[in-house]
């Protein structure tokens, strides 16, 4: 009976998104046979110095490369996309499908790594279907805030799955077609088993805003704006960037572009006829200086407060093109993504400190989420009409909010599956529920060219090292006596000032002497280890009982 579950069963598995916003990855397994969707990194948080991203732990693959099938990209955005570069070739490059954009963006990231294999991508549009062994897969169109973002109608052998990607319903898109109900019918008159849902937005209320009505309210900044307009977006809001170049294009503002990765992404959007822009619209910003200041729309990166993005560097006066003057407006088109709202704070003060006048979000309606709301939630539901609901994308409580949602949809809470990463859900015909085995689904940490060589005690480290310091202490020891040579070296950074701790130097030094000479005795075998153990335990009891601090102690004992 257990063999029969087993075989008639799929096994779904993410690796990232659920818990969390980004670092979107989800296996499904049919009798060994694999099929994943997305590949996404996140942004660290506060309490990782000097990470880059977090990606999605993929040891479950190991040994399971020949069993892919391939994976599925719902669209650009780097929450979806980013971990390829870093993940690709230990999963032994399986087929890759994505829009023509998606595509585009992943090809030209790969240029930035030293990967010599050329990824091969197959472009995929709405309406396009793939077989991939026992699943099939139709693409269909869902609103966003990036286009060519794709739900998906996933077949099995035991029943038809959907998978959401993150979407919105909007009526009157900019740059994009509005939602397609029928199509979202007509795929709900398949009989879907399970529905796996966007849970971003599960929290708000109501309705998310159209595009349009962002459009209107920015025109009324344009409408105004006597000075340079100065906006700062996402460099995968495509369709925001679209929006202020066609104001620009209206109210007679040359666009100068800023920011490596928004170039970049004009540039391919551009290419791939995703953005239309008129021919002499854009121009170099180091031209700017010979036009009006109300011929002049500067579009850059840095909404979130990022220290080396341009916004940033415009308010501290250290873009080498740009100053910030009085009759400027700045233009903050983005939501503040949670724990960056003191940055942002700080950045939007520096902006008032220079005469700026900022728009925001909070002041008016300039910024649209991607992601649906309560009210499209449910719709979402009533028109699929799934046995089983699934919330995936977001955090816990986003989530429990989704299911709530379903529920009060007439799902029973049974039909329901809450899990989170590298849980192992058992689907079919007529039951779902979570294993309890799981598999490694923990961070994996990228820092420069590091994948992975960051764990918790490098970051336990750096978190010392950020709160306290560290205090070396070299003793040069006598060999053959087991005494210490002289008056130890002490360097500190970030502990004390060195010149202004005289008396606790001294004392510190008095110390290290009294503890090598008592431990390394004199009779020629001394465990060098067992030492530097002590010199490290007691000087680190003794600065704490002086100063309160724990630093990180190195102990370095020369033998001579």
């Amino acid at each position: 009976m257990e063999k029969t579950k087993k075989q008639l069963s799929l096994k779904i598995i993410p690796l990232g998104g659920l818990g969390e916003v980004g670092r979107n990855m989800m296996i499904l397994e049919w009798q060994g046979k694999i099929l994943i969707i997305d590949m996404g990194f996140r942004m660290p948080e506060e309490d990782m110095p000097g990470v880059d991203y977090i990606i999605p732990n993929i040891s479950y693959l190991k040994g399971r490369e020949k069993n892919i099938l391939g994976v599925v990209f719902t669209h650009g955005h780097y929450d979806h996309i980013g971990a390829v570069p870093y993940l690709i070739e230990k999963i032994g490059y399986p087929p890759l499908f994505a829009s023509p954009l998606a595509r585009g963006i992943i090809l030209r990231r790969q240029e930035d790594f030293p990967i010599k294999r050329k990824l091969e991508i197959k472009s995929i549009r709405n309406g396009s279907i793939i077989k991939l062994g026992p699943f099939g897969v139709e693409f269909f169109r869902q609103n966003h805030n990036i286009p060519d973002n794709f739900g998906l109608f996933i077949q099995t052998p035991i029943g038809n799955l959907v998978h959401t990607s993150d979407f919105k319903f909007d009526s009157s898109p900019v740059n994009d077609l509005p939602t397609d109900f029928k199509k979202l019918n007509r795929i709900s008159l398949q009989k879907i088993l399970l529905l796996m849902s966007d849970s971003t937005g599960a929290e708000e209320e109501g309705h998310s805003f159209s595009e349009s009505l962002i459009s209107k309210n920015l025109e009324e900044i344009f409408k105004k704006a006597k000075g340079r307009i100065i906006a700062a977006t996402f460099a995968s809001l495509i369709n925001r960037i679209q929006q202020i170049i066609i104001l620009s294009e209206k109210y007679g503002r040359k666009v100068a572009i800023e920011g490596y990765s928004m170039r970049t992404n004009v540039e391919i959007s551009r290419n791939l006829g995703y953005l239309k822009i008129k021919k002499g619209t854009l121009i170099n910003t180091k031209y700017i200086e010979k036009l009006p200041d109300s011929k002049i729309t500067v579009l850059c990166t840095g909404a979130q407060g990022e220290g080396q993005a341009v916004l940033m560097r415009i308010a501290t006066k250290e873009h080498p093109l740009l100053r910030l003057k009085g009759g400027d407006s700045v233009i903050f088109s983005s939501s503040v993504i949670p724990g960056n709202e003191r940055t942002v704070q700080i950045l939007k003060d520096g902006l008032y400190r220079q005469k700026a006048e900022v728009f925001h979000y909070r002041m008016m309606d300039i910024h649209a989420g991607g992601h649906a709301q309560r009210e499209e939630l449910k719709k979402m539901i009533k028109i699929m009409r799934p046995k089983f609901f699934f919330p995936i994308h977001g955090q816990l409580s986003m989530m429990v909010a989704n299911a709530n949602l379903a529920k009060s949809q007439g799902i029973p809470e049974r039909n329901i599956i809450l899990a989170e990463n590298g849980q192992i859900i058992i689907l079919n015909r007529k039951e779902a529920f979570v294993q309890n085995k799981t598999v490694p689904s923990n961070y994996v940490m990228v820092d420069g060219l590091g994948v992975g060589d960051v764990g918790e005690v490098v970051l336990r480290d750096r978190k010392t090292l950020a709160k306290d310091g560290m205090f070396v202490i070299v003793a040069v020891v006598d060999r053959q006596t087991g005494r210490v040579r002289g008056s130890p070296d002490i360097i500190s950074r970030g502990f004390v000032y060195l010149r202004e701790s005289k008396e606790l130097l001294a004392a510190t030094r008095k110390k290290v002497i009294s503890i090598v000479n008592q431990t390394a005795g004199s009779d020629g075998v001394v465990n060098w280890t067992y030492v530097k153990d002590e010199v490290r335990n007691k000087i680190g009891q003794f600065l704490y009982t002086k100063t309160q601090r724990r630093p990180m102690i190195l102990p370095v004992i020369i033998e001579v």
